[in-house]
């Protein structure tokens, strides 16, 4: 399997990065490394992410990486990351192709 991000998920990624960073940057630094170490098991072990709370009809699921939450979804060979949200957010239903995410899939990424 291979770990991808939606545009929107980086975009939260990287936004709560330069967030970190703008009064930590080891912090940022740190969380950016536990947040690999984490995903890269996404690899090898796909559902390794628990049921997400909130939503547990969905087959979306979430690695913690405090204080980030991490939402996937497993569409072989890929494990999308959706969506990025801190731990104190309130999670809305994630979309299951969001559109414009659908569009966008295909336009080459900066890897993590």
């Amino acid at each position: 399997m291979k770990v991808r991000f939606t545009p929107s998920a980086r975009s939260q990624f990287f936004a709560g990065l330069e967030y970190i960073k703008a009064s930590n940057p080891l912090a940022a630094l740190a969380l950016l490394a536990r947040a690999k170490k984490s995903l890269r098991r996404l690899n090898t072990y796909p559902q390794s992410g628990r049921k997400i709370p909130e939503f547990p009809e969905l087959s979306h699921r979430e690695m913690l990486v405090p204080p980030y939450r991490f939402f996937y979804r497993v569409e072989k060979p890929t494990v999308w990351i959706v969506a990025v949200w801190h731990g104190a957010q309130l999670p809305a239903a994630p979309n299951p192709r969001p559109e414009a995410d659908r569009k966008q899939i295909m336009k080459p990424r900066r890897r993590i």
